[in-house]
């Protein structure tokens, strides 16, 4: 086995609540500027240990996020060392094949690679993402009538089959990366959670 990753995702984006690309639907605005970032809770990649560490992703997504080209800028938590660093990029540049190799096949530019702290405090739906100086969000999950949060299953876009995606939106989103044409301060807008389970 290559790698077997399991944690949480978050993704916030400039997409009104809820944002449809997760649904196959364009953006709200014809293009989206977003944050999706992985936490491993537990993995190995090629039997480096991978634990604890954290990569995001801030990207430009052109028009349809199924039709690919997004422009990225990738983001490494400056807590892996220099050989969990080179086993999340394998991973993520598609190297080692498997779910991950399909989801990253849609980003058609890589304009930087870097290592930055990375506060990743999400849980339930709930919490906070900050990526060095330059891309900050606070999630806030929906709740339905008994108090339980709102979640959405079965989707297109889900990069979890079968897991599901805590709905909620984001009271504070902030991104700036001059290459990607980001410069984002907002309030309100789509913010989603869910878990993930990799391997290959």
């Amino acid at each position: 086995m290559a790698y077997h990753l399991e944690g949480r995702l978050l993704e916030v984006c400039n997409c009104n609540v809820l944002c449809p690309c997760w649904i196959g639907e364009d953006p709200d605005r014809g293009t989206c500027d977003t944050i999706v970032a992985w936490h491993f809770d537990q993995g190995s990649v090629e039997g480096v240990d991978v634990k604890g560490t954290t990569i995001a992703v801030v990207a430009h997504v052109p028009g349809n996020i199924l039709k690919g080209n997004w422009r990225a800028a990738v983001y490494v938590s400056d807590n892996a060392t220099p050989k969990q660093e080179e086993a999340l990029l394998k991973v993520y540049t598609g190297k080692l094949g498997g779910p991950v190799a399909d989801l990253v096949k849609l980003i058609g530019e890589v304009v930087s690679v870097e290592r930055v702290p990375i506060t990743f405090d999400v849980h339930g739906g709930k919490g906070t993402i900050k990526i060095g100086d330059n891309a900050y969000a606070e999630l806030e999950p929906y709740q339905g009538a008994t108090g339980a949060q709102t979640t959405l299953s079965d989707t297109i876009f889900s990069t979890v089959p079968g897991a599901p995606v805590f709905v909620g939106k984001s009271p504070r989103y902030r991104s700036k990366n001059k290459a990607l044409g980001i410069d984002l301060d907002i309030k309100g807008y789509n913010a989603l959670q869910s878990v993930f389970h990799f391997q290959h």
